[in-house]
């Protein structure tokens, strides 16, 4: 399994960026599919997930209502839409694949995992 996270950078608050997950070897229809993020000295933090069948997502508290999760099973794809973006925001996102969502309450649990991209959200 590989995963290619790809779209991070630099914004200024309230901007916006796209995150996007390409991943291989693997069949998005049975598994869930969601991006955690870490900032220095901190730990992991789950970000966003959504399930297998694409009907249920999750969001952390902290971006609930700026940031959008969505899938494309047939490219094996996901993206991450950030808007309303803030200076709490600045980490390195990663994706990560798992049987279930319910493993983002634990991000130290995921093991499938991308290389992560940086986020700046600075002025």
């Amino acid at each position: 399994v590989q995963l290619q996270a790809s779209g991070g950078g630099l914004v200024q608050p309230g901007g916006s960026l796209k995150l996007s997950c390409a991943a291989s070897g693997i069949n998005l229809d049975y598994s869930a599919i969601g991006w955690f993020r870490q900032a220095p000295g901190k730990e992991r933090e789950g970000v966003s997930c959504i399930n297998k069948f694409g009907g249920m997502t999750w969001y952390a508290d902290s971006v609930k209502g700026r940031f959008t999760i969505s899938r494309v099973n047939a490219k094996n794809t996901v993206t991450l839409e950030m808007n309303g973006m803030k200076p709490g925001d600045t980490a390195v996102y990663y994706c990560a694949t798992d049987p279930s969502c319910s493993t983002w309450f634990y991000p130290e649990r995921l093991v499938t995992v991308s290389q992560g991209t940086q986020v700046t959200v600075s002025s």
